[in-house]
């Protein structure tokens, strides 16, 4: 029994994954070249139709991939390797900057809060784009930790002693942090975020496997 409520919360855990990340790459790679290019009555329009409806599914995606791992990471035990863990507070980073940064200012931005829309759009936009850096090594580290060769048993029981786990999660707290308070740098173009987040997932895991 205990072996279908696992294969049930793995199933739910991708296919909420699948919503909520799906729809973060649809706002950072279609939506926003598109309002850039649109005029005023077209904009107006999806900015009050569609967008609601968009991060709708997106922040609930987020909540319950969330929680589907939440229960993953706990019955995985002494299973937990620095992949996998790396991987994990990624997700939990972009599950935070999701409810408390994204969905409060764009709250603003369509009307629905009051406040400054002209500040909370790049600082939506900030958290958005550090969510989009972080989604290709969290994805890696989730996959790396069970299937991929370098997976090796020295990973195992990863310690904050262990420079291969301390040195990456420096650099996901750091990159955390100019989400929240810095600048979006390279990652302002479509092109510059998916070049930043294949470069950083390249960085992070050869540091985890050669440190």
């Amino acid at each position: 029994m205990m072996a279908l409520v696992d294969f049930l919360f793995r199933w739910g855990h991708v296919l909420f994954g699948i919503t909520w990340i799906g729809i973060l790459y649809y706002f950072n790679f279609i939506q926003g070249s598109y309002f850039a290019e649109a005029d005023g009555a077209a904009k107006a329009d999806a900015t009050k139709k569609l967008v609601p409806r968009a991060l709708w599914w997106f922040r609930w995606g987020a909540m319950f991939t969330f929680l589907t791992g939440v229960y993953l990471l706990y019955t995985l035990g002494k299973g937990v390797n620095q992949y996998i863990l790396l991987g994990a507070i990624m997700g939990i980073f972009m599950f935070l900057n999701v409810w408390l940064i994204i969905w409060p200012a764009q709250k603003i931005v369509i009307g629905l809060s009051e406040g400054d829309a002209g500040a909370a759009g790049p600082k939506a936009l900030r958290a958005s784009r550090t969510n989009t850096l972080f989604s290709a090594p969290m994805l890696f580290g989730m996959l790396g930790s069970k299937h991929g060769t370098f997976s090796l048993e020295g990973f195992q029981q990863p310690s904050f002693g262990d420079m291969g786990f301390l040195v990456p999660l420096v650099l996901i707290l750091l990159l955390e942090a100019n989400g929240v308070f810095g600048k979006i740098g390279p990652m302002k173009s479509v092109v510059g975020v998916i070049h930043s987040s294949l470069a950083l997932t390249a960085i992070m895991f050869a540091l985890v496997h050669f440190l």
